[in-house]
């Protein structure tokens, strides 16, 4: 495993690190979820994403339980606030930042965070009222740093002009070979502002593993398939998609890559992106995706994939 500064902080963040979205807490057993940590810990993970509302508070309850044995400097760990919550609470207001941050707090087992991110931009309260409850957290030490999660640029230039706030330094955008829209103005943005990107979905939710087929339906045991974690795919893949997926799988096999390995390869291609988040429901999966650090992709390569995506 190899590991990226994030972004002008002083977290050194391995470059794969393990989400919980729809996973841990909800769609994953326990066993097979704390099997997924475990090997991402074995395999070099130092970097663990979560999020108040994943399955209702239950994904940052399951991490507070499996990382409680583990030295806390020996991990950093990433969640967020902004969507509703089972006790009503939803949004950005000076309020729900410090109610949200204490209860996640509690269900994590510890005294702060790495990492506190506002999972979107909240249109009904002031940016200013936001982030100065975000810097009250820091200041008292519950949030080390502050980022944001699919925030466009007009958004992020107003929160970096809130006069005597903590300063952002992380954005999480969804970011794969099939959805590339942060590279026009949100890279370059976040990079002059020492802001690294820490991406989402990859993979694509599996697509860019091969898995899915045109005109088939989706194997047992993939998320699409899931009653519980398919809801987001379900219905939305695409199957231009599928056949670029396809045109890609020479390129992956001539390099000895599986074509997971080859998309977060590709992502990594980019030196504004700390970090990928992968998702997995086996420890087999962790230990594929992790393979993929380290690997650099040639100019060569790289003109072959732009032509499949294009």
């Amino acid at each position: 495993m190899e590991y990226r500064k994030l972004g002008r902080s002083d977290l050194n963040v391995s470059e794969l690190s393990l989400g919980s979205w729809l996973t841990y807490g909800g769609g994953v057993a326990r066993a097979e979820a704390k099997a997924c940590v475990e090997r991402a810990f074995a395999c070099g993970i130092n970097f663990i994403d979560t999020a108040n509302v994943y399955a209702g508070g239950a994904a940052e309850s399951f991490l507070g339980e499996v990382l409680a044995g583990r030295p806390r400097t020996s991990y950093v760990l990433a969640t967020k606030v902004y969507f509703p919550m089972p006790d009503g609470g939803q949004g950005l207001s000076a309020a729900q930042v410090r109610k949200q941050l204490d209860a996640s707090l509690k269900r994590l087992r510890l005294d702060y965070v790495d990492l506190y991110q506002c999972h979107r931009y909240d249109t009904s309260v002031p940016v200013e009222e936001t982030l100065l409850a975000l810097t009250e957290a820091v200041r008292q030490g519950k949030v080390r740093y502050i980022g944001f999660s699919e925030w466009n640029p007009a958004q992020i230039r107003a929160g970096l002009a809130v006069p005597g706030a903590a300063r952002f330094i992380s954005s999480q955008p969804q970011y794969s070979m099939l959805v590339r829209g942060p590279e026009a103005e949100v890279f370059p943005l976040c990079a002059k502002e020492g802001i690294g990107q820490i991406v989402w979905s990859p993979l694509k939710q599996g697509v860019l593993t091969g898995k899915y087929k045109a005109g088939e339906p989706a194997p047992k045991g993939s998320r699409a398939a899931s009653a519980s974690m398919g809801g987001f795919l379900r219905g939305r893949i695409d199957d231009d998609d599928l056949a670029r997926v396809e045109r890609l799988k020479p390129i992956a096999a001539e390099l000895h890559l599986s074509l997971a390995q080859l998309a977060l390869a590709w992502v990594l291609r980019r030196p504004e992106v700390s970090s990928a988040i992968i998702g997995a429901s086996r420890p087999e999966q962790v230990e594929e995706n992790v393979r993929a650090s380290g690997v650099k992709l040639g100019p060569d390569v790289l003109a072959r994939i732009d032509e499949v995506l294009a």
